[in-house]
C-alpha cells in the first residue's frame, strides 16, 4: 500500500512537495484554505512583477528619444493593468492545480491543523469537518505580514503589501514603512506611476542583508526615481487626516511629520502557525516558526515542515527546495539542503541580485580575499540597454581562487545570478569562470572579465597600474 502523505498548504513550498511525494509514489492529500500558490503567486512575486514589467516598459518609452523611440499620449491604463495582474495570477494557480491534478494528488479546500502526530483535522468551507490520518505528514503552512503594535495602524489607508498590489487607484502620496525587498519593489512601482513614495527604514540603510555597494546602486536609483529616503528612522504614529494619514516620524536629526494618502506596512512577515495545532501533535516551534533538523524533520517523528513555516530566508525559490527535499526525506531519503546558493533578487531597475558571500562577510569568516569587479559601462549589451551604471562583482578564496560570492547591479541580474549560484555549487574557480566562452554580445560577458579583473587582467577595462 502507497505510503499516505498529507501536504498542509498549497504555496511553492507545499504544492512542490506533493508533487514530489506523488513521483515517489505517496498517496498524497493537500490542504489548501485560501488560493492554491500561496503568497508568492497570488499576492507576492508573480503580482509584483506583472506591475513591475508595465512600469519597466514605462519609463523605457518615457526615455525613448535617447534609443530612437517616438510615443505620444504614453500612459499606464491602470484598471488593464490590474486585470492583466489578475490574468497572470488565474493561469499561473490554475495551472498549479492542473499540475496536482495530473499527478494523482487529492486537493482539499479548508483549514487544516493537526489533531494530532498522525492525523489532521479540515475545517471545510461548508462548516463541516474531515479528518485525515496520514503516514507522513508535511507542514508548508507559509507566512503572513507581521502587524505592529503602533497608534493608528488599524486606520483603513494603513495597508498591507497584501492590499498594496491591487489598490483601485494610484495613490498621490505613499509612506512605506521598510527598506526591505517588498518595500524597494514597490517603491520604483508606485514611483514610476507618479505617487510620491517616502520609505522610511530603521535601520542604517535599506536592504540590510546585502552588500554595501549594490545596495547604494539601488538607492541611488531610487532617488534618481524620485523616491525619499530616511534611514535610521522609525515610524511612531499614524493618525486620520482629512485626505488620508499623518505620519509621525523618529529620525537621526530630529522628528518628521508627513501627510500622505497611503501608508504601507513592509515591516517582514512571519510564519502562519498560530493555529496549525502545533501543540496537540507534540510539534516544537520557535516564537512561531517550527524548528527542524538538516532532514527538514520537526521534532516529532514523520512530521516534516518547509518553506516559511520554518522560518530562515522566505522566498520562493527556496520554499521549492525545501519541498522538494522534506518530501524525499519523507519517503525515505536523507538530502540536505545547500543554503549557500540561495540568490537574493530585487526587480528594481536595474535589477540587483547577490549570492553566496560578500566582502565584508567573507573576511570576517576569516578567509582572505581577492575581488574581481567588472563596470557594465564597458559591455556592450548592457550599454545597449542605457546601463551605464551597474558592475559584476566577484568574491573569492585569494589562497585557491573559489568563488565565494557574486553581487550584480544591472539589467537580467537576477536571471544572471543563476550561473553564480551554479559556480557556488559546483566549488568553480576564478579561472573556470573566466575560461568559460560565454556568448557574445551578452551581459553574461561580465563574468569572465569580473574574473580576470580580479588578477588585473581584464580585456575590456584599462589594466590598474
Amino acid at each position: 500500500m502507497a505510503t499516505k502523505v498529507v501536504v498542509i498548504g498549497g504555496g511553492p513550498g507545499g504544492y512542490v512537495a506533493a508533487l514530489r511525494a506523488s513521483q515517489l509514489g505517496a498517496q498524497v492529500t493537500l490542504v489548501e484554505k485560501q488560493a492554491l500558490g500561496g503568497t508568492c503567486l497570488n499576492v507576492g512575486c508573480i503580482p509584483t512583477k506583472a506591475l513591475l514589467h508595465t512600469t519597466e516598459l514605462y519609463r523605457a518609452v518615457q526615455g525613448g528619444a535617447e534609443i530612437g523611440l517616438k510615443a505620444e499620449g504614453l500612459a499606464v491604463d491602470w484598471p488593464a493593468l490590474q486585470a492583466r495582474r489578475a490574468a497572470v495570477v488565474k493561469r499561473l494557480v490554475t495551472g498549479v492545480g492542473l499540475l496536482l491534478k495530473q499527478a494523482g494528488c487529492r486537493v482539499i479546500a479548508g483549514t487544516a491543523r493537526l489533531a494530532d502526530s498522525r492525523t489532521v483535522a479540515v475545517a471545510l468551507p461548508d462548516g463541516g469537518e474531515a479528518r485525515i490520518t496520514a503516514d507522513r505528514i508535511i507542514l508548508a503552512a507559509g507566512s503572513e505580514p507581521v502587524r505592529l503594535p503602533l497608534p493608528g495602524f488599524d486606520l483603513p489607508d494603513v495597508i498591507l503589501s497584501d492590499d498594496a498590489l491591487a489598490l483601485p487607484e494610484v495613490p498621490e502620496s505613499l509612506l512605506i514603512m521598510g527598506g526591505g525587498v517588498i518595500g524597494v519593489e514597490l517603491a520604483s512601482v508606485y514611483q514610476a506611476l507618479g505617487t510620491k513614495c517616502i520609505i522610511i527604514e530603521m535601520l542604517p540603510q535599506i536592504l540590510p542583508t546585502l552588500d554595501a555597494e549594490l545596495v547604494n546602486g539601488v538607492r541611488a536609483h531610487l532617488t534618481r526615481l524620485g523616491v525619499e529616503i530616511h534611514t535610521g528612522a522609525k515610524v511612531e504614529s499614524c493618525a486620520p487626516a482629512p485626505e488620508g494619514v499623518t505620519v509621525q516620524v523618529a529620525a537621526p536629526a530630529g522628528p518628521l511629520s508627513f501627510s500622505v494618502k497611503k501608508v504601507l506596512a513592509a515591516v517582514g512577515r512571519r510564519p502562519a502557525t498560530r493555529d496549525l495545532g502545533l501543540e496537540a501533535a507534540g510539534v516544537a516551534a520557535e516564537r512561531g516558526r517550527i524548528t527542524v533538523n538538516e532532514y527538514l524533520e520537526t521534532s516529532v517523528p514523520g512530521i516534516y515542515a518547509a518553506g516559511d513555516a520554518i522560518g530562515g530566508t522566505m522566498l520562493a525559490h527556496v520554499a521549492f527546495a525545501e519541498g522538494t527535499v522534506a518530501a524525499e526525506n519523507a519517503l525515505g531519503a536523507a538530502r540536505k539542503i545547500d543554503y549557500k546558493t540561495v540568490p537574493s533578487c530585487i526587480y528594481t531597475q536595474p535589477e540587483a541580485a547577490s549570492v553566496g558571500l560578500t566582502e565584508e562577510q567573507a573576511k570576517e569568516a576569516g578567509y582572505k580575499v581577492k575581488v574581481g569587479r567588472f563596470p557594465l559601462a564597458a559591455n556592450g549589451k548592457a550599454l545597449i540597454e542605457s546601463d551605464e551604471g551597474g558592475f559584476l562583482k566577484i568574491v573569492a578564496n585569494e589562497r585557491y581562487g573559489e568563488v565565494l560570492g557574486v553581487q550584480i547591479l544591472g539589467p537580467r541580474a537576477t536571471d544572471l545570478i543563476g550561473e553564480a549560484a551554479l559556480a557556488l555549487r559546483l566549488e568553480a574557480t576564478l579561472g573556470e569562470l573566466a575560461s568559460t566562452i560565454h556568448p557574445h554580445p551578452t551581459v553574461s560577458e561580465a563574468y569572465a572579465e569580473a574574473a580576470l579583473a580580479a588578477d588585473n587582467l581584464a580585456l575590456h577595462i584599462p589594466r590598474r597600474r
